[in-house]
């Protein structure tokens, strides 16, 4: 079976070249709206979200990621039978990298002449709750928020046949969930 790997990224910062990587080690690519636009400009491959989850992107895009064939293919812990199990009956596919960071809250807001609406429309909902899901499992799901890794991160899967290690997979969850606290923090601010 194909590696799968969830890409939905607002700073598209070595994007392309990630992406191709991981194509070329077999992977299969699922994206969101903006980024499945420019990978599919680009020639890379990739499958849009709304073809697994059956649901467009709808509301302004607020809803396109809450679904259980993303969460669901986030959190099936592999070492779980009634994981797999449920996956299976429901068609859920595993997905084995996450690679997600946020709408720029913090740069919409330093803007002095940002409206309240214009910040809350910023203020992203799937992307944390991909990222928290894909860092609960990361003894299954590498997940990646910030762009100045993925050299990094496509050394280690070239070098190990498209896994990446137990501890840099721990490394990068607690990277996320750091990364999601301060997110919080600055809306709650």
């Amino acid at each position: 079976m194909k590696k799968r790997a969830l890409i939905s990224v607002s700073d598209k910062t070595g994007l392309l070249e990630f992406a191709r990587g991981l194509v070329s080690l077999d992977f299969e690519l699922l994206s969101t709206g903006g980024t499945f636009l420019a990978l599919s400009h680009a020639g890379i491959p990739a499958i849009p979200l709304d073809e697994i989850t059956g649901f467009p992107e709808m509301m302004d895009g607020r809803v396109k990621t809450l679904h259980p064939h993303i969460h669901g293919g986030l959190l099936a812990r592999r070492d779980t039978p009634s994981h797999i199990e449920a996956c299976n009956q429901h068609g859920i596919v595993p997905i084995d990298l996450a690679i997600v960071n946020l709408y720029p809250f913090e740069k919409t807001i330093s803007n002095p002449h940002v409206n309240f609406e214009e910040a809350i429309e910023q203020i992203d909902i799937g992307g944390p709750a991909m990222l928290r899901s894909a860092a609960k499992n990361f003894a299954s799901v590498g997940v990646c928020v910030n762009p100045s890794l993925y050299p990094e991160l496509l050394a280690e899967l070239q070098k190990s046949n498209g896994v990446l290690s137990a501890t840099t997979k721990h490394q990068l969850a607690v990277e996320v969930f750091q990364h999601t606290a301060c997110y919080d923090s600055l809306i709650a601010q």
